[in-house]
């Protein structure tokens, strides 16, 4: 039945849980709660894992690897701010300025990254990549479902 429900962690773990359950003489609703937590947090996990390909980065940063130190013009407060994606909420853009190198990437994909992780969709992109994706739609006649595509990114 578990699978026929696609409950692939219960599936996996019922026996373990049952036999714990025993061992403690935990209650049955215990046991069944226990059950059902692992099975949020595998789909917790999963849907994380798939927020974060569909995101297309072209690799995982963090904010916690980033160095401000050496990016010393970098608002730390400001990132702080941002990381708690309330601009999100309020539906707010969120533009990096800079010159190169100076970590405009690496945070774009950290707050990207956190998003995803926080069970929001989101997808990167370079400017560069954009700009050639959306006049390539124009010259072909196709820019409304350029945009749509990528917006929603489907």
């Amino acid at each position: 039945m578990c699978e026929k429900f696609n409950l692939t962690a219960i599936a996996e773990q019922y026996s373990c849980q049952a036999q714990k359950a025993a061992q403690e003489n935990i209650s049955f609703s215990d046991f069944l709660e226990s059950l059902l937590l692992l099975e949020q947090a595998d789909k917790q996990i999963k849907s994380r894992s798939i927020l974060t390909r569909m995101a297309g980065f072209p690799m995982i940063k963090t904010l916690d690897n980033f160095d401000f130190k050496f990016a010393t013009g970098v608002p730390k407060l400001k990132i702080k701010e941002l990381a708690s994606l309330a601009f999100i909420e309020r539906n707010e853009n969120v533009i990096l300025l800079g010159p190169s190198g100076v970590g405009k990437t690496h945070l774009a994909i950290a707050l990207g990254y956190l998003a995803t992780q926080s069970n929001i969709k989101c997808r990167f992109i370079s400017a560069a990549d954009l700009m050639i994706q959306l006049e390539t739609a124009q010259r072909e006649g196709r820019y409304k479902d350029a945009m749509r595509r990528i917006v929603n990114h489907r």
